[in-house]
């Protein structure tokens, strides 16, 4: 671990939930600083990690929390996407209780998307909400799940369908944590970078591929993608404009996907670059966007060696069925997001379930 340097921060403005990301290298041992200075009253806390962080990164947040004068309980489910569950999550509640956290407490989520968003919910339920610090340390927690206040778990067949608004008080997103992820891990965390390019930020697409080459600065990338999720967030909170909505490109498809390969059997970021896929062949058929930009964004699904061709286990049929469980469908109607050109996307109504079944058979073929 390299020795702490001046964090970059992206402020999110959200009025009495305001809170700021802090981005670069060497931050863990802040978080004893950061815990008192937001909750000078607080004695005690739960750091909620998983089975691979918590060898990696709990006793250095551990030992700053003690240094602080705070004494933290570490809670350690297992990790994968199962542990997010309404069982896992009554667990680390009972927990909670069971360490004395009261209603002065916090709570700590120290891991990839999964702790985040099961350690956000349970927060955002123990008694009657207590607040808590994002410490992400994989590149999609860091550029996506950390940042925005959705915490939740799943339900067998349907994806973060239980869940809060809960927003965090302090991210601290340690770019040095992101250098023990395997390869498969690290990759699949550019799914979301390259959403935003698509969604936001194509200028953004030559930085992406020097990352993929090994080259680039990476503190800058993820604090630019944090910037773009947090100025979506600023200006849609709770979903209720559409705005908020874009960060879904690539997620309709992708959450099913990921759903019925049983969670756990394909990453995140694995079922969303297929998604992504599905959502640019719709886009270059309904919305004008261009054969040539598609493309370019395929080639980076490749650089990042992603899937892009459905299996023949997955009928799309099925995946069909669990796509209309989703909570992007309203009174029946499906509000997919596509794009007219890179970095310009918008929520179509206009986009049917024959549409999604076609894209689906897209899917299935080589490209």
């Amino acid at each position: 671990m390299s020795a702490s340097t001046p964090a970059a921060t992206v402020h999110v403005s959200l009025g009495a939930r305001s809170y700021d990301v802090e981005v670069g290298r060497g931050l863990l041992s802040r978080i004893g600083v950061v815990a008192r200075e937001k909750f000078p009253g607080s004695a005690r806390t739960a750091v909620i990690t998983d089975s691979n962080v918590a060898p990696l990164y709990a006793e250095a947040v551990l030992a700053s929390l003690r240094a602080a004068g705070i004494t933290p309980r570490l809670i350690t489910v297992p990790a994968g996407e199962t542990s997010k569950s309404l069982p896992h999550a009554e667990t680390v509640c009972a927990e909670m209780a069971r360490s004395g956290l009261d209603r002065k407490s916090f709570a700590i989520a120290l891991g990839g998307g999964v702790i985040g968003d099961l350690g956000g919910f349970c927060a955002s339920i123990y008694q009657r909400g207590i607040p808590y610090i994002q410490m992400p340390t994989t590149v999609l927690s860091q550029v996506d799940s950390s940042v925005g206040g959705k915490t939740g778990v799943n339900l067998p067949d349907a994806k973060n369908m239980v869940g809060n608004f809960h927003q965090p008080a302090h991210v601290i997103a340690d770019v040095d944590t992101l250098s023990s992820l395997p390869r498969r891990e690290w990759n699949e965390g550019f799914a979301e970078i390259i959403k935003h390019a698509c969604i936001r930020d194509a200028a953004m697409l030559p930085a992406i591929e020097q990352a993929g080459r090994g080259g680039g600065e990476l503190v800058e990338l993820i604090r630019r993608n944090i910037a773009i999720k947090a100025r979506i967030v600023e200006a849609d909170e709770h979903e209720t404009t559409g705005l908020r909505a874009l960060l879904n490109f690539g997620h309709t498809l992708g959450h099913a996907i990921e759903a019925a390969a049983g969670y756990g059997g394909m990453l995140h970021g694995e079922a969303i670059a297929l998604g992504l896929r599905a959502a640019l062949y719709l886009s270059t058929r309904l919305s004008g966007l261009s054969e040539s930009e598609a493309a370019r964004v395929l080639d980076l699904l490749r650089l990042y060696q992603l899937p892009l061709v459905l299996e023949k286990t997955f009928p799309p049929e099925e995946i069909l069925r669990i796509t209309r469980m989703d909570k992007k469908f309203e009174s029946g109607k499906i509000r997919f997001v596509l794009l007219k050109q890179l970095g310009e996307a918008f929520v179509s109504s206009e986009v049917t379930e024959a549409h999604l079944l076609k894209a689906l058979e897209e899917l299935g073929s080589a490209l």
